[in-house]
């Protein structure tokens, strides 16, 4: 069984597309949708396309590692994907047997991720350079140097190395994919299949631009890896 885990905030643009896609795959799941308390439909959406609902009742702002780990609480899978709400696959049943089928033929590899790439309709020339250049690099830390690196975007584990790891960093802003896939390597091996792909909306780098988000990223991943907290204090939005 599969636990598909989706953290939202107001994304009641995207979210219905997403959980079509993902109801295609004819094998056992579920889909959690871990709200951080959205304002507009994002919740009704998500039930009326067949997902279960967790609702985050604080007062401060959820960071995405939170929402992560308040769905993977629920979730009863033997594998767990943490996806991001503008994700979508071409052949979501074809895709997540063939996930199944790795994990079967390589009891050592606890989790791993895919390519990743913007919507041919909505790719830009940025999007395709950096996103090539980031898919290739994964590649090679994940499965030449056995270095666990992987977005967000997609990230597909055993329920088992998830909760030996106790789950993701919740006081990270920013960084908590990497910094969760880098202790994931540490106690199995972790891959990048660049045979698979998961395709999104590439919103943000659309938004703030190539340059800034760059320059984002490697500061916090520098702050996260060495001083060990993100470089930002809150994650804008951008929808």
């Amino acid at each position: 069984m599969i636990s598909f885990i989706i953290p939202t905030l107001n994304e009641e643009k995207v979210l219905a597309k997403t959980i079509d896609c993902i109801q295609k795959y004819k094998g056992e799941k579920e889909i959690i949708v871990s709200d951080g308390k959205s304002s507009d439909k994002t919740i009704e959406i998500a039930r009326a396309h067949g997902a279960k609902v967790v609702e985050y009742k604080g007062e401060t702002r959820q960071t995405i590692a939170a929402g992560r780990n308040s769905g993977a609480a629920i979730a009863k899978g033997n594998y767990i994907v943490f996806l991001d709400a503008d994700d979508y696959f071409l052949d979501a049943d074809s895709f997540f047997s063939t996930a199944v089928k790795k994990f079967d033929a390589d009891p050592g590899l606890v989790a791993f991720t895919v390519a990743i790439k913007v919507f041919p309709e909505m790719q830009t020339t940025g999007d395709f350079l950096v996103f090539g250049y980031l898919n290739r690099l994964h590649f090679i830390l994940n499965n030449i140097f056995g270095i666990g690196v992987s977005a967000g975007e997609f990230q597909m584990m055993r329920v088992t190395a998830y909760k030996k790891l106790g789950g993701l960093n919740e006081k990270l802003v920013a960084g908590e994919d990497y910094e969760f896939f880098n202790r994931l390597s540490k106690i199995g091996k972790t891959k990048c299949m660049l045979d698979m792909v998961v395709y999104h909306t590439g919103r943000r780098a659309h938004k703030v631009g190539w340059p800034k988000l760059l320059s984002t990223w490697f500061l916090n991943a520098f702050s996260v890896f060495f001083l060990k907290h993100s470089a930002v204090d809150e994650w804008e939005e951008i929808r």
